[in-house]
């Protein structure tokens, strides 16, 4: 049976090429980029090529291009460097209740610490208002946190808009585009950015490498001391072929991302439109226009999200039921008890993720086979009573 792999919001498979451009980084290219000898300078010139190459992408300039391990480091770094810098200006942060534990957990333990963090409301898709955002930003806010589009039912925030709240107020706004880097246009000038997140794994680059733009002016203590690299930001010797390989990866979304949107997009409306006709109490959950590309998030009644995964998972289907991070979890998505569904739908959700390799019979095998799925598992539902249908 052909596997068919429909989570690449979770992680995506390094991309031929990219596994090309990393290869010669262990082998022959393999000096330390901060060693003054020939070995040690070629590696840098290749750091500084990748640097180069990534901060054009996202109209940034080089010297705001900080690499760091992954997506989830460069927002911890982003929360606990500003509040160091900040900590006599203010002790208050906002946030979204739907942003990724990398951006919450760090929160919570700042909120230990005195800290104030206001959590933005949000409607049923969740789309925040940016004029909440203005009327919850005070003298004492230092820092506002909202991410690009989310991970689990693919929302698109108005990330511009809020950025100009944050910019006509004086505030420092990050956004996490870990979803969206590679995937939608992002010009962090235009779009009022000051700090932004992303990871080169899910853009078919390797895992283990991320980055931190930061924006010329703006200051922050790093999250990792012991040595000066990545300009005195970022300690720890550079991961070379990762970066090299997020920098091919970059290329490759550059010349074909608007092409790959508009194929990702058919596949998307035509497998809610499919699902929500076929299963009955099915529910799109996130912005029906302003949601990722790749981003079909459906809750069933009746059903546990585990056992429709698993089924699936016997046809040689493998989709999610939300962050691949909080995977081992038994409580509901946070995301989607904060677009205000009950605990009982949230935790009869699939989502499904496409990528550059999904194709149109993939996913008419999940309309085929998801609808009798659901239709045995609620058979076997004690929930599923007749009067309910």
């Amino acid at each position: 049976m052909e596997r068919i792999y429909l989570d690449h919001a979770a992680t995506t498979p390094v991309a031929k090429e990219v596994a090309e451009a990393m290869a010669p980084c262990f082998s022959e290219n393999f000096g330390n980029p901060s060693s003054l000898h020939s070995f040690g300078l070629d590696a840098k010139d290749m750091v500084e090529a990748s640097r180069h190459r990534i901060a054009s992408f996202i109209n940034a300039r080089d010297d705001e291009i900080v690499f760091t391990g992954s997506g989830t480091e460069s927002d911890n770094t982003v929360i606990k460097g500003i509040v160091d810098v900040l900590e006599g200006e203010g002790n208050h942060i906002i946030t979204t209740a739907l942003e990724h534990h990398a951006i919450h957990e760090p929160l919570h333990f700042l909120e230990k610490k005195g800290f104030k963090v206001t959590y933005l409301p949000n409607d049923a898709t969740g789309l925040v208002d940016p004029d909440d955002l203005k009327k919850a930003i005070t003298d004492k806010t230092i820092l506002v946190s909202v991410m690009h589009a989310n991970n689990e039912i693919g929302t698109i925030e108005p990330i511009k808009a809020l950025g100009e709240v944050c910019r006509e107020a004086g505030v420092i706004f990050h956004t996490d585009a870990v979803q969206t880097f590679g995937h939608l246009p992002i010009d962090v000038k235009d779009m009022n950015i000051d700090l932004l997140s992303a990871s080169a794994h899910k853009l078919y680059g390797p895992k283990g490498v991320g980055l931190l733009y930061i924006k010329k002016g703006v200051k922050l203590t790093p999250l990792l001391h012991g040595g000066d690299q990545e300009r005195r930001r970022r300690a720890s010797t550079q991961n070379v072929p990762g970066i090299v390989g997020f920098s091919r990866a970059v290329e490759l979304a550059q010349e074909e991302m608007l092409a790959e949107s508009a194929r990702q997009t058919a596949l998307r409306e035509r497998l809610i439109k499919e699902l929500l006709a076929a299963i009955p109490e099915s529910t799109l959950n996130g912005h029906p226009v302003l949601r990722l590309p790749n981003n079909v998030n459906i809750s069933f009644a009746y059903v546990e999200g585990e056992a429709m995964l698993l089924n699936l998972d016997m046809e040689g289907i493998a989709a999610s039921t939300g962050s691949a991070c909080t995977s081992s979890s038994l409580e509901p998505s946070h995301v989607l008890v904060a677009c205000g569904l009950p605990h009982e739908l949230a935790h009869g959700s699939l989502r499904f993720t496409f990528g550059r390799g999904t194709k149109e019979e993939e996913i008419d095998h999940v309309i085929k086979v998801l609808p009798p799925i659901i239709a045995k598992l609620r058979a076997m539902s004690p929930l599923y009573k007749k009067g309910a249908r």
